[in-house]
Order: structure tokens, then sequence, then C-alpha cells
């Protein structure tokens, strides 16, 4: 399939909006969602986190994987940039690992059922993405770091966890949710877009 032609302007968009979103994430998941008890259970970055994958799927949509993976790489060099002015050096360096991995499995998903369902691919990618997303930042991030290792019981488990295990699985499960919320606005955005095939058979 030939590529279609990209005008290096229109990648402007997502590749300042994925940064912006990662770097975003890496302040906000310092802090704690103090509401509701969810101190030790879920950071604020959680839920910013998730629009990184509607921007690669949107872009994967419409440039296809090679282009995404081209925004994924902008957005993860100015990211760590970013990241490293913004929060703490390990935080950066794992929210760059973890956005690197997480984006690329992400693309390659997105490219292996983009021609399913429309909602299978979005739904498949951003799950898969960020269950390696989760797993790689919280263990680079805080595995070890005495202040994050605190044991804690979630939702009065019966087995102790480090702090930051807790807060990985709760900040998955926001994931998730932002996975099939995300679907709403990716389906109405992808009426608006050009798709990556349509452009590569003119």
């Amino acid at each position: 399939m030939a590529r279609p032609a990209v005008d290096p302007v229109s990648l402007i968009v997502p590749a300042a909006a994925m940064a912006l979103v990662v770097a975003a994430s890496n302040v906000l998941v310092q802090h704690p969602v103090e509401a509701f008890g969810l101190g030790d259970k879920l950071t604020w970055g959680a839920f910013t986190y998730p629009l990184a994958f509607l921007v690669t799927d949107l872009t994967n949509r419409r440039f296809g994987p090679a282009v995404a993976r081209r925004v994924v790489y902008v957005g993860f060099a100015v990211a760590v940039l970013l990241s490293f002015g913004l929060a703490a050096p390990r935080i950066a360096i794992a929210s760059g690992a973890a956005f690197l991995f997480g984006q690329l499995l992400d693309v390659a998903v997105f490219s292996k059922l983009r021609r399913l369902a429309w909602w299978r691919a979005p739904l498949a990618a951003s799950l898969l993405g960020s269950a390696v997303d989760t797993a790689v930042f919280f263990t680079l991030a805080f595995a070890g770091d005495v202040a994050m290792s605190a044991p804690v019981t979630p939702l009065g488990a019966a087995v102790a966890v480090p702090l930051w295990v807790s807060l990985a699985g709760f900040d998955f499960l926001v994931k998730i949710l932002g996975a099939f919320v995300l679907l709403a606005p990716y389906g109405a955005l992808m009426r608006a877009i050009r798709p990556f095939e349509a452009a590569a058979a003119q």
C-alpha cells in the first residue's frame, strides 16, 4: 500500500498534544487523589494519560502506522525533555520508557485490527498499551522507593501490598475505564478524518 503524502505541518498538532499529555501526566502522577479516601489508591495522572492513546489512534487512522510511530517518537523526545524540567529524573525516565513501549504496542495492535469493527482497534490497542505502560512505569518509577513501598491493604484486601503496587492497580482500572470512555470522541472524530486506506488508494 502506497503511503499517502503527509504535510509535516499537519503532524505538529498530534505531536504537541502527545507531549502535553505525557508531561502533564508526569506531574499529576506524583499527586494522589485525596478525595473519597483514594490517597493510597490513585493519582491524578491516571485521568490524563489515556488521552495519549486517543492521539496515537487517531493519527494511525488518518496517516497509517509509519506516521503514527513518527509522532510517537517526536512526542517521546519532547515529553522526556519537558519531564526532566517538571518531574524528578527517575519519574521522567520511567515515563519515557513506559510511553515508548506502550505507544508502539498500541500502534502495532491498532494496525492489525484496523479493518475490523471501528471500535475494536482503538479499544484493544489502548487496553494492551495501557497494561504495558502501567507495568513499566510504576516498576521503574517507584519499585524500591521507601516512601512508595509502605504496605497498604487496598479495599480491605487480606494481603498488604506496597503502595506503588496499589497505585498501579487502581491506575490501570482508571485506564481501562478511560479506554471505553474515549471510544466516544474517537468515534465522533473518526467520521471527520479521512482514513489512511482511502488516502493511500488515491
